[in-house]
């Protein structure tokens, strides 16, 4: 049967079996018992039936907490208060992910009047000489009088749409560091909103309203603002809002910003990938203060959850092709999964990396477990059936946001701090999006 029947089915099993068996239950209350018996049948891979079997019901606060403790074996038996997030399960065959060749060839392009002549727009244009070209007002205005598709239906259309706009407001931040986490001190360059990769855990998912990808045409104007907005010694990157180097043998936006990064050799600029599209960057002459960054994962969590993605393999080869080409490179590992045999898939993670990369080439090191805000959760399911990634034990954390337990998140950053030092002593590693309390259990030095 396929996965995205069978759950199907299992849900619809437990809905029954749960209005047979919990009559007397309202309907929050049968919701909260519907989730956590699908919860711990999917991953434990049982029959529901076999889950409630034996159990000594005595109320509805009684078996939630018998549930709980099964669903979640290891926090239950932690200090840390159980917070799980157990929204109504919603499944329906009409979003499900259908991946492809994954090749990139939209069908429409959309260009602002603004920036019809502009160099990207015209590279589009012959780069996908059977898209359909149609020239808008603004995307502002496209929006408004468009009918949009409902947001799940429509993020999966996104693949379909190019936007090439002038961007007006909205090149830099400051990084968006999660509540009460230890700030980096990172600044954002938003070039472009939308990504054609498909990952299971990305949070444009639920970000992202326009069903399309949108790049913009002035890059001039960056650079204008940039004037105003730098300051000494800053780090600066791409890749918060999209895949740096994805498109960029059509946008070329990689070698016009390494060219302008020259005049600012005090500013660090970094690129983030899961790419290995580098063909501007190896051709590209630089200062020394470009960083060309991958996210690393075992290839068994790329293959179920990272589509179109470079493999690990082919994001080492390209970043030892950049550091033979002068560029300093830097890795992030995050998100970080915790699944059964983690520790030996990210021991051969480390191995790989360091068989390519020689330490004194490595500008940073980020490390970050899997973390998200609780409305991508139905969205993931919705998307991906198939996924294993939401069989963990994701509880409510400090910042609002579903996360592993406190003593899972030390347990992975102390084997991988210790496994990398194992490969080299003094590597610039920092935390992404984690309370004070780690940095200081883990020994790292505060950025500020």
């Amino acid at each position: 049967m396929q996965t995205r029947e069978k759950e199907f089915q299992r849900l619809k099993t437990i809905k029954l079996l749960t209005k047979v068996e919990f009559k007397r239950f309202g309907v929050n209350k049968k919701q909260e018992i519907i989730r956590l018996l699908y919860e711990i049948s999917k991953r434990e891979g049982v029959a529901p039936k076999e889950i409630i079997k034996g159990l000594s019901f005595g109320g509805f606060h009684r078996l939630k907490d018998t549930l709980l403790k099964r669903r979640f074996p290891c926090a239950s038996i932690g200090r840390e208060k159980l917070i799980p997030y157990l929204s109504q399960l919603k499944l329906s065959n009409k979003n499900t992910f259908k991946p492809n060749d994954g090749k990139f060839y939209p069908e429409n392009i959309f260009i602002e009047q603004t920036v019809k002549n502009s160099f990207l727009a015209k590279t589009a244009v012959n780069k996908f000489p059977c898209s359909c070209v149609r020239e808008i007002v603004s995307l502002k205005n496209y929006l408004s009088e468009t009918k949009r598709a409902e947001k799940i239906s429509g993020y999966n259309q996104r693949r379909k749409n190019l936007f090439i706009i002038q961007e007006q407001f909205d090149f830099f931040k400051k990084c968006p560091c999660t509540k009460n986490a230890v700030n980096c001190g990172y600044h954002i360059f938003n070039l472009g909103f939308g990504c054609i990769f498909d990952c299971t855990y990305c949070y444009l998912q639920e970000y992202i309203n326009i069903p399309g990808i949108i790049l913009p045409a002035n890059l001039d104007s960056f650079f204008n603002d940039f004037l105003a907005y730098k300051h000494k010694n800053m780090r600066l990157g791409t890749g918060e809002f999209s895949d740096s180097l994805m498109l960029d043998g059509i946008t070329g936006y990689s070698s016009s910003l390494i060219d302008f990064f020259k005049r600012y050799p005090e500013v660090t600029f970094e690129f983030k990938t899961k790419s290995d599209n580098i063909g501007n960057i190896l051709k590209a002459r630089h200062s020394g203060n470009i960083v060309v960054a991958w996210s690393l994962n075992p290839q068994k969590i790329i293959d179920e959850n990272e589509f179109f993605t470079a493999s690990l393999n082919e994001r080492l080869s390209a970043a030892q092709k950049c550091v033979q080409a002068g560029h300093k490179v830097s890795f992030h590992f995050d998100p970080l999964f915790y699944f059964d045999g983690w520790q030996p898939e990210y021991q051969k993670v480390i191995c790989a990396l360091f068989e390519k990369i020689k330490p004194r080439d490595i500008s940073w090191i980020s490390l970050g477990t899997f973390r998200f805000k609780p409305e991508l959760k139905t969205i993931i399911e919705e998307r991906f059936r198939q996924n294993t990634i939401l069989d963990g034990e994701l509880l409510i954390g400090y910042d609002g946001k579903l996360r592993y337990p406190y003593m899972f998140r030390r347990k992975m950053y102390e084997f991988l701090i210790r496994e990398m030092a194992k490969q080299a002593k003094n590597l610039p590693i920092y935390l992404c999006m984690e309370e004070h309390s780690l940095w200081k259990d883990l020994k790292l030095i505060l950025p500020f």
